[in-house]
């Protein structure tokens, strides 16, 4: 069973069905990567995130310093077992994609064909990696891509990598700057101040 720490009144953990992405931190032993990852989580629109094990909790007076504050913002709920996480998450139809560095043979560092409608993240322990048994539960393990002579990322980074990739990845349409004033032709098509994707790309 889940004790429930924190819950944000703007996004509660009882919305749960209706998120598309959250997060499951396995044993992760530095305080600091947890507050940065909060702060990723918040920057993402990351709907959740369930800490497990040793993975510090909000409550820490040091995570706070870290998160810059995030830690106010993003929901977040505490396992003693990081398998009573995934039980819950699997309950409310999430896919779980693992991001660890594990034998080629065993990952990707490819999506899978298409994203879930409801995906959790997962990220584990710093030297030990995620736990087996949770590995195991993952519909997928994915690695990120090393050009230099380090074979693997700071978890907190690489969370966040992973992160922006999934939000992006999915095409999710521009949101619109309300301030600029932009419109479009009244055929449809952009005009000269289209909308542009996070690379400033034209799209539409």
């Amino acid at each position: 069973m889940a004790e429930t720490l924190k819950s944000n009144p703007a996004r509660p953990r009882s919305v749960l069905e209706a998120l598309t992405l959250v997060g499951l931190l396995d044993n992760i032993r530095s305080i600091h990567n947890v507050g940065s990852m909060f702060r990723s989580a918040d920057g993402a629109g990351v709907g959740h995130l369930y800490l497990a094990g040793i993975t510090a909790t909000p409550e820490h007076p040091k995570l706070a310093k870290a998160a810059l504050g995030a830690n106010e913002d993003v929901p977040w709920s505490y396992y003693a077992n990081g398998l009573d996480a995934v039980a819950d998450l699997r309950a409310n139809d999430f896919h779980l994609w693992a991001l660890e560095n594990v034998d080629d043979r065993k990952s990707t560092s490819s999506p899978p064909s298409g994203f879930p409608q409801k995906l959790a993240l997962v990220v584990g322990n710093e030297r030990a990696g995620i736990d087996p048994a949770i590995q195991r539960e993952c519909d997928a393990l994915l690695s990120l891509p090393m050009s230099g002579r380090k074979s693997s990322l700071n978890v907190a980074v690489a969370f966040g990598i992973a992160l922006y990739w999934v939000r992006y990845g999915k095409l999710l349409a521009p949101i619109p700057n309300r301030e600029s004033g932009d419109q479009h032709d009244d055929d449809g098509q952009a005009g000269e101040h289209a909308d542009r994707d996070h690379l400033g790309r034209r799209v539409g």
